[in-house]
Formats: C-alpha cells, sequence, structure tokens
C-alpha cells in the first residue's frame, strides 16, 4: 500500500507540473482594430538593467536632449532583425525629434528582445513592447513618462511601408507620440482617414516589406498579439 501511494503521488504531481501557463497579459477586446495605441502588458521575466550614461527623459526635457542628440548623432538608417529576416529602415530628417528619439533607443539596446507585438494583416504591423519586466525597467530608467511632440509633415500620407509612431489616446489632443513603440504600415490607403494627420510619419522601410507581409500574416489573439512571440533587435548602419 506504502509503494502504491508513493506512485500516485507521483502521478499527481507530475500532471500538476505539466500545468498550461496563461499568458501574461489581457487583450482588450474592445479596441477599434484601427487604433494605433500604446499599451502595458504584464511583467514575467526578468533580466539585468539597461545602463544608460544620459539622464532620464521627461516632458520637461525632451526637446532640448533630443536636439542636442540629434546633434551629436545624425544617423538615418536602421536594420531590424527579426527570425522572419531584417527589415531596413530610413528615418526622415524633417521629424527630428523622432528620428533623435529612435536612433537614441536603438543605441541604448532597448529594442533587445522586444517583439512585433501586434499584427493586423493588411494594415500594420506594431513593435517596442513586450510582456518582460525587462522592458518596463528599461522604459523606467530611460525616461518612462515622457512624450514626443507631434512632427506632422503636411502632405505626408501613410502608405505602404511608412514607419509611424505609436500613441496615448488618453489627454492627447496634440497627438503626442509615445516614444517606445512604432508601427509599420501595410495599406489600404483607404484606411488612412482617421491616421494621416493625426500620427507622426517619421521615416520608411527601404528593404524588407516582404518580411513586414510575412509577420503580418502570422497567428494572432483577439487582441492582435501574435501567439509566438515574434523578437525584434536593432542597430544602426548608417
Amino acid at each position: 500500500m506504502k509503494k502504491l501511494f508513493i506512485y500516485c503521488l507521483g502521478i499527481v504531481l507530475f500532471f500538476g507540473s505539466c500545468e498550461d501557463k496563461k499568458k501574461a497579459y489581457d487583450a482588450d477586446g474592445s479596441r477599434d482594430k484601427n487604433e494605433i495605441e500604446t499599451k502595458t502588458e504584464a511583467k514575467t521575466e526578468t533580466e539585468p538593467d539597461a545602463i544608460s550614461e544620459y539622464p532620464e527623459i521627461t516632458n520637461d526635457n525632451v526637446v532640448s536632449f533630443l536636439t542636442e542628440y540629434g546633434k551629436e548623432n545624425p544617423e538615418t538608417k536602421v536594420l531590424i532583425t527579426t527570425r522572419f529576416g531584417d527589415i531596413e529602415i530610413e528615418l526622415y530628417e524633417d521629424t527630428p525629434m523622432h528620428r533623435a528619439n529612435f536612433i537614441y533607443l536603438v543605441k541604448q539596446n532597448y529594442f533587445h528582445e522586444t517583439f512585433f507585438h501586434r499584427v493586423v494583416p493588411n494594415f500594420i504591423i506594431q513593435a517596442g513592447n513586450s510582456d518582460l519586466v525587462s522592458t518596463q525597467k528599461k522604459r523606467a530608467e530611460l525616461g518612462k513618462e515622457y512624450l514626443l511632440p507631434a512632427e506632422i509633415v503636411p502632405g505626408r500620407v501613410h502608405e505602404y511601408g511608412t514607419v509611424s509612431g505609436a500613441k496615448e489616446y488618453r489627454e492627447n489632443p496634440d497627438n503626442r507620440t509615445a516614444p517606445y513603440e512604432f508601427f509599420i504600415f501595410l495599406g489600404p490607403k483607404s484606411s488612412t482617414t482617421h491616421l494621416n494627420g493625426k500620427y507622426t510619419i517619421f521615416g520608411k522601410v527601404t528593404k524588407g516589406m516582404d518580411v513586414v507581409d510575412e509577420i503580418s500574416k502570422v497567428k494572432a489573439d483577439d487582441g492582435d498579439w501574435p501567439l509566438n512571440n515574434i523578437y525584434i533587435s536593432a542597430k544602426v548602419i548608417e
């Protein structure tokens, strides 16, 4: 009987250890599919904090900091790497705050182990977030609360391959950009009415739109989050 009890106990423990782990975020099923907004995910993993030699960015110093940083770091080309392939992005010089901010985040390794965390076929793929605690730690260190001033260029519209900043909808009449997330637009142009003039377009994909298309078609949950995480990394190439 003692051996039988130990055997049964072992079976219970084994199946208990195989329990499925629920995703560490709740999808916002009520969100309009056409809204490009940021969302904060639950944190599940840890890694060492990023170390920045620069001061924390705030809404008070964001313009002065990025203006100076942009002068010292004039690069305009970034390579995004995924398991599906590479995506090359050219940043526009006439959106200087967004260009400088993106280069800053790349050089601070912010995007390392973030995801393409939202995919909507025939619309957009969005990156720069994750459900890892490391992402929120990086944001806390680099500047958790700051927003970028809108740099909306008259006549520039969303089209296949444009890169834009996501934004917070709450209390944001000036269309300021949330600094950590960006989206690549796939189309169609008929779906840009609510985007044009509301979101800053600060770059375009120059190579790898086939990769963007492939990512947009992966299986996702009801909140548009891919069922299998699409990790990214980024580096400045020119």
